[in-house]
């Protein structure tokens, strides 16, 4: 048995009042929340011990010295008893932090930005951050070779975030588990125009005088890589979707540079007819306003569904715009858990496609589905491409693509796409209808995984589609011939 030592009456009450100090000062049993979620395909990716209610981005941009100045305001809550937190900031010079208000330490390593606030942070606290921040904000290059991040163009820039662009502009918890809403206050030089997601909420004359701000709300949550910046001289329209499932009408903001403006007027005029067919297909519209941001057809190569407006390289076509707007209910809305449930996003988007075609007198459902499972047609000679194209949609299961950078290949879009028709086949078109205006209901502004679906789904249809998971979700290689 060890000796006790006798404690004098001082050390008592120093250690008393080091106990006090200790507890007043958020929890001595605190810990770093872990730097990456762990998902399967970008492991680094997001951080846990909080969960972010609302990012407040004030951001200055000057095109011509490629310069940015920001400070985020991030108000999160503490999901574990926290002695530091990790943001994922890539490039830019960190000027100072503070955590409720008091100064905070931190580091960089990589793109890991960790927090040390003053005080411990208890679970459940809410607690807001900020990061002052400034420097020239960097174009990434994704795992399959496409540009991401910040990327210049002629006038101005545009950011996209998927999968992990948005760190290159703004500190955050860049996971699409942890969705948030957003206020975007960007300033421009004169003549310029910055465009968000959301609406625009007020356009006025810089603070430095020499700009102009423009500031944008988005109150439904949104994972951080559909968030998005563009800056440029535009020609914007905006509008009304008379008797859409908003009171008042659901607003539309369109923004198209000058280049393509003409080439843009058609297909973007039929914005409302499409969204229209879409709630009637998927259920009401997601959020408080839709839109477009068109830019040249250099500027990043692809189209992305950046939350409200999808941003189009060069003039769209109508299928390019009913892949993107379905993105709003599939992607955005009910986003996915992780990376490899891409799937549920490119695969709806894709079957969207084969269903305007099916109700505007072009190719049913089925006959695309005929050919993209025999490899040739002339919708797979304009979607996919040659024979060793088409042969390649069975390189691996949409569910469990081969690595990170394959989550955006034709796997994910074409046999993800054949995956839904199969459950339509399956169930009869009722029922079909039925599970995916229930689906996009049940998951609204919520995150979902593959094993949500298939469990959804199943229930929704009352019969095991274990056939369908096992080879057409799930399987390797081609099926045999349905």
């Amino acid at each position: 048995m060890a000796r006790r030592l006798r404690t004098a009456p001082a050390a008592l009450a120093l250690a008393a009042a080091f106990a006090l100090t200790a507890c007043s000062g958020g929890g001595v049993h605190g810990k770093p929340g872990a730097a990456g979620l762990r998902d399967p395909y970008f492991a680094h990716l997001g951080n846990s011990g909080y969960d972010v209610a609302h990012y407040g981005l004030k951001l200055g941009y000057d095109p011509e010295a490629e310069h940015i100045d920001g400070e985020a305001v991030i108000t999160a809550r503490a999901t574990q008893d926290l002695s530091a937190f990790n943001l994922d900031l890539k490039g830019l010079d960190v000027e100072r932090i503070t955590v409720e208000g008091r100064p905070a330490r931190f580091n960089r390593n990589g793109a890991e930005l960790t927090v040390r606030p003053h005080d411990e942070l208890r679970k459940g606290e809410t607690f807001r951050t900020t990061v002052r921040y400034a420097g020239e904000p960097q174009t990434i290059t994704d795992e399959d070779g496409a540009k991401e991040g910040w990327l210049p163009t002629d006038e101005g820039a545009v950011a996209l975030g998927e999968p992990a662009g948005s760190m290159a502009w703004f500190p955050g918890n860049h996971h699409p588990s942890d969705k948030a809403a957003y206020d975007i206050e960007v300033t421009v030089p004169k003549g310029l125009k910055a465009v968000s997601n959301g609406e625009l909420s007020q356009e006025r004359p810089g603070d430095d005088g020499d700009g102009t701000t423009f500031v944008w709300h988005s109150a439904e949550p949104m994972a951080s890589y559909l968030a998005t910046v563009a800056v440029g001289a535009y020609e914007t329209k905006t509008s009304v979707i008379e008797g859409a499932s908003r009171k008042g009408g659901l607003p539309v903001y369109t923004a198209v540079v000058p280049s393509q403006a003409e080439a843009s007027k058609k297909p973007l005029a039929r914005i409302p007819e499409i969204v229209e067919w879409q709630e009637y297909n998927f259920g009401p519209y997601p959020f408080s306003s839709v839109g477009a941001i068109v830019e040249d057809e250099d500027a990043a190569g692809y189209a992305l569904e950046t939350q409200t407006k999808p941003v189009l390289p060069g003039a769209p076509d109508t299928e390019l715009l009913v892949h993107e707007l379905a993105h709003q209910w599939f992607g955005n809305s009910v986003t996915p858990e992780s990376w490899q449930d891409m799937w549920l996003n490119e695969g709806f988007a894709t079957y969207a496609e084969w269903l305007w075609s099916e109700d505007h007198e072009g190719e049913s459902a089925q006959e695309i589905f005929d050919q993209v499972y025999a490899g040739e047609g002339d919708y797979v000679e304009e979607n996919i491409g040659d024979a060793e194209d088409a042969e390649a949609i069975w390189a691996y299961p949409p569910a469990k693509p081969s690595g990170a950078d394959t989550i955006s290949d034709t796997p994910v879009y074409y046999r993800g796409a054949m995956v839904v028709h199969k459950i339509r086949q399956a169930v009869g078109d009722d029922r079909f209808y039925d599970i995916v205006q229930g689906w996009t209901k049940t998951h609204r502004h919520g995150n979902a995984d593959t094993k949500d679906f298939t469990e959804y789904v199943e229930k929704k249809a009352g019969k095991d589609l274990g056939a369908i998971w096992d080879v057409w979700l799930y399987g390797e290689g081609k099926p045999a011939k349905p």
